[in-house]
């Protein structure tokens, strides 16, 4: 099965896939990305752009789910506004493209990943390197993050 995962956002947008084999061996990494528009931009194409890139990936890869993160409500409103607003763009491409949705919450992320809820962004990295062969030069947290998202979906499609 394959698994794409999205760290949701606007001017950064993580993006994984992995796939986890029949036999029950580990998942590992097909595609990974940290796809990034400019501020310079029209929100509207922004968001265009986004769902392009989405479509693209899913096109070339073919994953079967879409895992993404839940929103996580900050005192930004137009922040959340937005980041909603590009959610809602890649849920849209995703459920074009026939998959099914799996949303995560930074908790189930958490637990997920490191076992513990309150961990932190250096323990869900470490443990995203150590769950995932991961290149050491991918340092981005969106793309990091969009692992951690994949493996959570991974975790709870296995009940």
């Amino acid at each position: 099965m394959r698994i794409l995962g999205i760290d949701p956002g606007f001017e950064r947008l993580g993006i994984s896939v992995l796939e986890k084999k029949e036999n029950g061996a580990k998942e590992c990494m097909i595609f990974s990305e940290c796809f990034k528009t400019s501020s310079s931009l029209d929100f509207a194409e922004r968001l265009h752009l986004i769902g392009r890139e989405v479509r693209k990936i899913i096109k070339k890869y073919k994953p079967e789910v879409l895992s993404i993160e839940t929103l996580f409500l900050n005192t930004n409103q137009k922040t959340v506004m937005r980041v909603a607003e590009a959610r809602g763009v890649v849920i849209y491409e995703a459920i074009q493209a026939g998959l099914r949705i799996f949303e995560a919450t930074p908790l189930q992320i958490k637990i997920a990943t490191t076992g513990f809820g309150r961990a932190d962004k250096i323990q869900m990295m470490k443990m995203v390197k150590i769950l995932v062969d991961v290149d050491k030069f991918k340092t981005s947290d969106d793309e990091l993050d969009a692992i951690a998202i994949a493996l959570t979906a991974f975790a709870h499609m296995r009940g």
